[in-house]
């Protein structure tokens, strides 16, 4: 897989080491001398130039992408390189860097973002992950399918403790997609039980997060859900 990555500072560049590693093609862009730094991260392909400019996504070949990540530390510039990804070069998938609670409603498809990510708002998510038990945290916005990662810890008293996955009746709009049960990751199978402690991973529309959190609450001890889009 091609990807191309705008912004070539501390995260671009982890990103890229990442994705070299597991086997893929990687160009980073950035306008700064001082961010093309080479050696830092060798096996990629390098481009000084200004990613929010036609020409240089034009050499740096757009069309033949996959993937296009605007991971610069500038809000404007990642919308603009998002939405020239998307509208004039139809780049199946552009993931895009939030770095200002503030500015999150317009990462959306209007701009070409097909998934937003909030470096606070992650940080947040997985503070609450690890502490909450029985709510439902949001991990990440899927812009373009108007869809979330949430999770949730069943805790112990769960009425579908013991039931079968196949047996669940989940809300509308929702797709259980991963337990973690220990150190084990599990696919979900219809026969699979669920057990107090399961970590369960969601991809749910928004309508659906607050009867998703009710169907796995201790029975008589459901809680008003706390958005984590309130505390930005």
């Amino acid at each position: 897989m091609r990807v191309v990555i705008a912004g070539a500072g501390a995260v671009g560049r982890s990103v890229a080491a990442e994705l070299l590693e597991n086997g893929h093609e990687v160009l980073l862009i950035d306008k700064s001398p001082q961010a093309v730094s080479v050696e830092r991260v060798p096996e990629a392909e390098w481009l000084l130039a200004d990613a929010c400019e036609i020409s240089a996504l034009d050499e740096a070949a757009l069309e033949r992408c996959q993937v296009v990540i605007a991971a610069s530390g500038d809000d404007k510039v990642n919308l603009v390189v998002s939405l020239l990804a998307k509208t004039e070069y139809g780049v199946p998938r552009v993931v895009a860097r939030v770095n200002h609670p503030k500015n999150e409603w317009l990462f959306n498809d209007a701009w070409g973002v097909d998934v937003a990510v909030s470096t606070p708002r992650l940080m947040s998510a997985l503070v609450e992950e690890a502490v909450s038990i029985g709510d439902l945290v949001r991990l990440m916005r899927f812009s373009q399918g108007e869809a979330n990662l949430v999770e949730l810890t069943l805790p112990e008293g769960a009425a579908l403790v013991g039931t079968r996955v196949g047996e669940v009746a989940w809300p509308q709009d929702t797709a259980l997609v991963t337990i973690i049960r220990g150190a084990r990751v599990l696919i979900p199978d219809p026969d699979d039980a669920l057990a107090a402690g399961d970590e369960l991973l969601f991809v749910a529309a928004p309508a659906s997060e607050s009867r998703l959190e009710d169907l796995l609450s201790p029975r008589g001890q459901k809680r008003p859900r706390e958005d984590l889009n309130d505390r930005a």
